[in-house]
């Protein structure tokens, strides 16, 4: 594989290099890196029409596929486990061949007019399970097949990404006061009184720190 960095003197190459440009996670990050799916972002997961997905052959070499249906599509089977409809497409199939090789994925689940998204990385496998692609049907058609996702990390992402894109041009007000992040580590925690607590935070970090 390419090793692109070896002709640029400013490559930040070491952990203390990148600490030092980005900082450290405060405790309160820290909390929200699951190991398993909760109930908000299961909630969360249950709202989202579109996902990409993330996956990586044998050499390395890395593949992101945008996946969209109505909100839902993609299924919560247990706290630990998800099931990705596959539908008709271009038959490339470089996501699907890339699970095959390495049986290793990344999701990013987006809400329309929700700033903040929602990140899985795990294991995954094909399956072609009649029952479980039944259950994946939209307007009568199954799935064709399914990836089943093993969750070893999960975590909201914060929204500066999204406002600073202006990815969402007209924002759902009512998307943009949920906050999923806040009411996560006030459930986390045992402290709903967190959740104002951290959606301020959040609203302020949103106007005054995202440059």
């Amino acid at each position: 594989m390419a090793r692109t960095h070896l002709s640029d003197p400013h490559a930040v190459t070491t952990d203390d290099d990148l600490i030092a440009l980005i900082g450290s996670p405060d405790e309160r990050v820290k909390i929200k890196l699951r190991t398993e799916i909760d109930d908000t972002a299961q909630e969360f997961i249950e709202r989202s029409p579109f996902i990409v997905v993330a996956t990586c052959d044998a050499d390395g070499r890395l593949d992101a596929s945008p996946k969209g249906d109505p909100p839902g599509f993609v299924h919560v089977v247990d706290s630990t486990t998800l099931a990705i409809p596959e539908r008709k497409g271009n038959s490339l199939g470089f996501g699907p061949r890339n699970v095959l090789a390495t049986g290793r994925i990344g999701l990013i689940f987006m809400v329309p007019g929700q700033r903040e998204t929602y990140r899985i990385n795990g294991t995954a496998h094909l399956t072609s399970d009649p029952e479980l692609l039944d259950r994946l049907a939209v307007t009568g058609k199954p799935a064709l097949m399914a990836t089943v996702v093993g969750v070893e990390e999960a975590f909201f992402h914060c929204g500066k990404a999204t406002i600073r894109s202006k990815l969402w041009a007209a924002p759902d007000e009512a998307e943009a006061e949920r906050h999923p992040i806040a009411k996560q580590i006030g459930e986390l925690l045992g402290d709903q009184n967190l959740v104002a607590v951290v959606a301020d935070d959040l609203e302020q970090n949103y106007r005054d720190d995202l440059y």
